[in-house]
């Protein structure tokens, strides 16, 4: 047996108790005493209704009729004006009932009101007298519909908190699926552009110009070891809390990509084929973690589009650390048309994305000149002051 379950019998014990001897007493007390004693006496019932409200509705509904029956009837009529307290004891039915409203099913509810009305309509018809009858009833009746309202708002209250939870709790999953399909798409997508040019450069010089086959080769294997890296660092993260953390005999996951691997990811662009100018201005410094890999992935994104639509042989990355926004940029001289322009393209959904997410702005486009655009403007959070030493 539990304590919580011990503690609710014991408290019916007692109750019931408490309950013989404020009838016992009956003589020698008013009614609003065994009103007030009938109150008292229910807040022992409080284990019992946490655990079972019906079964405290039946206990503290039979209680009070019993108080209500053997005091009345042991007071001549005449003098029972005196007594008009003793329907105090239906206060404490009307408080486990507001609970039983708020916590037990509709059915269930409806089926306590009417019992709890019906008895305490009874009681009051039967024992009151004269104008004490209508007084009576309807304070009986307010006070019942008072505790009710305030059941049904509690239990209103109580469902749109969890259905506020439950929408919480799904717009979490769907944002952390559409994080996981962009970060899947930024970097696999790259890689997958550079093996193919590469794959496809290898394949046409492997018999004529074996030393170009083979730089291809390198090119292919540096870029899908960093792929695998980039992936298994995604898989560490969905099956830990701490993303940090490593299983054991395993190496901790590489550190995501920033702005700060920008020339790496040149290099290889240029093994692909299209050559780099990465150009930065602005004071350098380190950035918050969301802002430096979104920046990367939409550079890494806007570079993969020019080795696979632009058709050209170079472009240009510009980066400028502003004091209130990071902004970026990656110019081309191409066609001008991208493919993800069609309905089954993400690079640009997933950019736009990631700079919404930051409250920033991307502008992508082709240029009146000839060329594509792709330009991001990221806020940047306020520079914590360092306070002045005393002087």
């Amino acid at each position: 047996m539990t304590r919580s379950k011990a503690m609710a019998r014991v408290g019916g014990v007692l109750y019931l108790v408490a309950l013989v001897l404020l009838v016992g007493g009956a003589p020698r007390a008013s009614g609003t005493v065994h009103g007030v004693g009938s109150l008292l006496a229910a807040s022992l019932l409080v284990g019992v209704l946490r655990r079972a409200p019906l079964t405290a509705l039946a206990m503290t509904l039979f209680g009070a009729t019993a108080v209500v029956v053997f005091v009345s009837g042991s007071v001549p009529a005449a003098t029972s004006v005196s007594y008009q307290g003793q329907f105090l004891s239906y206060l404490a039915v009307d408080l486990v009932l507001g609970f039983t409203v708020a916590t037990c099913t509709r059915r269930a509810s409806i089926v306590a009101v009417a019992v709890s009305f019906t008895v305490q309509l009874l009681l009051v018809g039967g024992f009151a007298h004269g104008d004490n009858v209508t007084v009576n009833g309807v304070i009986a009746s307010l006070a019942m519909a008072a505790s009710c309202m305030i059941g049904l708002l509690s239990r209103e209250r109580r469902e749109h908190a969890a259905a506020l939870r439950s929408q919480e709790v799904a717009e979490a999953v769907t944002a952390e699926r559409l994080r996981i399909a962009r970060e899947l798409h930024d970097m696999v997508a790259h890689s997958i552009g550079i093996i193919a040019i590469q794959a496809g450069v290898g394949s046409r010089v492997i018999r004529t110009q074996p030393a170009e086959a083979r730089e291809a080769l390198r090119a292919i294997e540096a870029t899908s070891r960093e792929t695998l890296s980039g992936l298994r660092r995604t898989l560490v993260a969905l099956r830990q809390a701490d993303p940090g953390a490593a299983a054991p005999g395993q190496a901790p996951p590489a550190p995501a990509p920033g702005l700060a691997d920008i020339e790496r990811l040149a290099a290889a662009t240029a093994d692909a084929g299209v050559r780099v100018d990465v150009r930065r201005s602005g004071e350098q410094r380190p950035l918050p973690a969301d802002i430096d890999l979104s920046a990367y992935r939409i550079v890494q994104e806007a570079l993969t589009n020019v080795v696979r639509h632009a058709d050209t042989g170079s472009c240009r990355v510009a980066i400028v650390y502003g004091d209130e926004e990071l902004s970026v940029e990656v110019v081309d001289d191409g066609c001008g048309a991208i493919g993800n322009g069609s309905p089954h393209g993400f690079g640009l959904v997933g950019m736009r994305e990631r700079v919404s997410l930051l409250h920033g702005h991307l502008s992508a486009g082709p240029r009146p000149k000839g060329g594509f655009r792709v330009a991001a403007r990221l806020p940047l959070p306020e520079p914590v002051g360092v306070p002045l030493e005393a002087r």
